[in-house]
């Protein structure tokens, strides 16, 4: 079904994506937003974060008349389905904040015309959909639970090529109407109640969670034993049953999603009585990592895992949670730099996405963002990658290390090639690597 009248509210990450993403399959879309300043630079065809392929999905969605931005809720009045993509935060108790969802959930309740459909693309705890079913019901608003599976910087890419599309609804016949939007993906529907739509999304994160636990412990034991994990983890991965996605170790996960999520479920089984050890396990893990990547800068720098870090200038490449997006929310680089910094160590860090500006707002002492990569090294004791920029394994090694005080590379994310680093003259540590 092409040519529907769509709304979306929230334009940020994942409500831009989606109204782009529609427009882009033939759908007329109205995308509103309390936020004045971000509508108006939209208009300008400046987005407000950086993704690829987003500016041109966007531009040629306005430009062909199917995409518009608006602070006025108004013209939702004209749409048969509105997807709501607001923030769900999470607050002090680990639960989510659904304070967004409820306001404009109230809002659309006194718009909205009889039969037309709100999406909840939010994520956020079970039982949310139904709750706001059973308020908007007496005024035959449906309402539909379609979680997004968006990975930052493949926004786009998992928009239009889904790995699945979820419906969640009390009525087989007003999922269909949702699941009729997307018909011109090729993605397998999968029609199911309320909850288990939206146990699906923070199961899917927390699943995922455990697996980057699991790797980056599995990573410990390989440098005990002398052991790659490069080479267990291609294993594993060869198998069908686990696959080879996210099993590669790092210095943690983190991000906007993961964290907030895995938190959200704990929250909801411990409500439910019904504890998920296993998760919690995997976000304990992952709260140690930091440290253990002290540890080994420690041990690089000192010749100890405890030994004492003042006075000592480490270099940073990387910032962001992951490769390809500025993402600093919950970023384990960041959590190692505090770690850094608490230990008095003075910090030079670099990261291609991530400006001075934009990292101004992290107050870490001892912490200075430069615009070279080359810079890191300057009279540093050791530098450290912390995010897998494939960049880093690009630069001039040699020119790096002319500077530096003390040629040893911890790569976090095993992202440098050794041979190339030898020929430079520096001692790679690599994570998991004996």
């Amino acid at each position: 079904m092409s040519d529907s009248r769509i709304g979306v509210v929230g334009v940020g990450y994942v409500g831009l994506t989606t109204a782009a993403g529609m427009a882009c399959l033939g759908h007329r879309v109205c995308a509103v937003d309390v936020d004045a300043r971000r509508i108006e630079r939209l208009r300008r065809g400046q987005l407000p974060l950086r993704e690829p392929d987003l500016d041109r999905l966007v531009a040629e969605g306005v430009a062909a008349g199917r995409l518009l931005f608006s602070t006025d809720f108004s013209p939702l009045r004209e749409c048969e389905v509105v997807f709501v993509s607001v923030p769900t935060p999470m607050s002090e108790g680990g639960d989510a904040d659904l304070s967004a969802v409820d306001e404009v959930m109230e809002q659309l309740s006194r718009l909205l015309r009889p039969d037309s459909i709100v999406v909840d693309k939010s994520t956020v705890p079970v039982g949310t959909a139904r709750r706001v079913a059973q308020r908007l019901a007496p005024l035959g608003i449906h309402v539909v639970s379609n979680p997004e599976f968006l990975r930052e910087s493949h926004a786009v890419e998992d928009f239009l090529h889904p790995a699945r599309i979820v419906i969640g609804a009390a009525s087989r016949t007003v999922g269909r109407r949702v699941a009729a939007l997307f018909d011109n993906l090729i993605a397998p529907v999968q029609h199911t109640s309320y909850e288990s739509a939206e146990l699906a999304k923070y199961a899917s994160n927390a699943f995922l969670a455990v697996k980057v636990s699991f790797i980056n412990e599995l990573a410990q034991l390989c440098e005990s034993l002398d052991a790659d994990v490069r080479d267990v983890a291609n294993c594993m991965g060869l198998d069908p049953r686990i696959g080879p996605a996210f099993l590669q170790p790092g210095p943690g996960w983190g991000g906007s999603c993961l964290p907030k999520d895995t938190a959200a479920l704990l929250h909801t089984a411990r409500r439910s009585h019904s504890p998920l050890t296993l998760v919690d396990a995997a976000v304990s893990s992952n709260a140690a990592q930091a440290e253990r990547t002290v540890r080994k800068v420690r041990r690089a720098i000192t010749g100890r895992p405890d030994g004492c870090l003042a006075g000592a200038r480490i270099g940073l490449l990387g910032l962001a949670f992951k490769a390809g997006t500025a993402d600093l929310r919950h970023s384990p680089a960041i959590r190692v730099a505090h770690e850094l910094a608490d230990a008095s160590a003075t910090l030079t860090a670099y990261d291609p996405m991530v400006s001075a500006e934009a990292a101004g707002d992290l107050q870490i002492a001892n912490l200075t963002v430069v615009d070279d990569p080359y810079l890191v090294g300057k009279a540093a004791h050791a530098v450290v990658v912390l995010t897998e920029c494939p960049q880093f394994r690009n630069l001039n090694w040699r020119e790096l290390g002319s500077s530096i005080e003390n040629p040893i590379v911890v790569d976090t994310r095993n992202l440098l090639d050794r041979e190339s680093l030898d020929r430079a003259g520096f001692t790679l540590l690599g994570n998991g690597i004996s």
